[in-house]
């Protein structure tokens, strides 16, 4: 029993990381029916851009704290708010009108080139935060069961974050914009709603949450390079799939499902089995809902 619920806590653990970064890909699709691959690579930026800081910090001989995290977070979030409108305005605007190849090339192109600047101007190697970030100790919840006090704080603060979101989303004017423009465009512009600054909001909020992410993720498992967009971003994507892609519920849904469905897989069969447990259960979900768990809420056109 206590290996059941340890393997739940870690699977809630790294769902609430997938869900996150998922919520990126799902915002943008609800507005755009756009898959931006190169999400993922801003959620690996900002990992390394929390590593850029955490570092310069150290080697300045502050010796950075576990609370250094308070000021570092909210400013890897606005940059990687601003490389999202920027990767808006450049790649994908142009292309708005041009069919569903062009804009999906493009993402595909802005992929490889965050990727590739991230290898030439941090090298090929693992990276690790500065281990004075990390907060000692853990909680005993249950018999054996803990979880590292680093660990409770990544958790808590995504589920904060994607609180945050729900509300700002359905209790805010700017998403009730997002949600109409989500529905239509040009019925979006008819009621006066500048359609192309809500886009751009969309592209703010998603690469700040994955960038977010990025930092938690890395304090979380330690250690990680270039291809964390790739990897981590592929199985985020996964979860909003299994979602329901354009649904933000569903990216939360899924991301926690696929946590705790791939680490019962890693626990009870074998850890070299998580990745294909993740596109099994893409598959039986696409066949049984081929629009996800919880759909995407689409107008009724009549």
């Amino acid at each position: 029993m206590e290996f059941l619920a340890q393997n739940l806590l870690n699977g809630v653990s790294i769902g609430s990381f997938y869900a996150l970064v998922a919520l990126g890909y799902t915002m943008v699709y609800g507005v755009l029916r756009l898959i931006n691959f190169a999400h993922g690579d801003l959620f690996m930026w900002g990992a390394f851009l929390g590593y850029t800081a955490l570092t310069a910090i150290s080697a300045a001989g502050l010796s950075p704290g576990p609370w250094v995290f308070v000021p570092v977070l909210p400013g890897v979030m606005i940059v990687l708010a601003l490389a999202g409108v920027l990767l808006e305005r450049t790649a994908y605007r142009p292309l708005r009108s041009a069919g569903r190849l062009p804009p999906l090339i493009s993402a595909l192109g802005a992929a490889f080139i965050l990727q590739a600047l991230a290898r030439n101007l941090y090298g090929a190697s693992y990276k690790t935060y500065p281990s004075s970030v990390s907060l000692p100790g853990g909680v005993r919840i249950l018999g054996d069961v803990t979880m590292g006090t680093t660990q409770i704080v990544a958790v808590l603060a995504a589920l904060l974050l994607m609180s945050a979101l729900h509300v700002f989303v359905h209790r805010t004017r700017v998403g009730t914009a997002m949600r109409a423009v989500s529905l239509d465009h040009d019925t979006a512009r008819l009621m006066g709603i500048p359609v192309d600054r809500v886009i751009a909001g969309v592209f703010l909020i998603g690469p700040a949450l994955g960038g977010a992410a990025g930092m938690l993720v890395a304090l979380r498992y330690g250690s990680f390079d270039f291809t964390l967009g790739w990897t981590f971003g592929l199985k985020a994507f996964i979860a909003a799939i299994v979602g329901g892609i354009g649904n933000i519920p569903g990216a939360m849904l899924g991301g926690l499902i696929l946590g705790v469905v791939e680490s019962l897989g890693a626990g009870y069969i074998s850890p070299q089995w998580k990745d294909l447990i993740a596109y099994v259960l893409l598959a039986l979900i696409l066949i049984a809902r081929p629009g996800g768990l919880l759909g995407e809420r689409c107008a009724e056109r009549v």
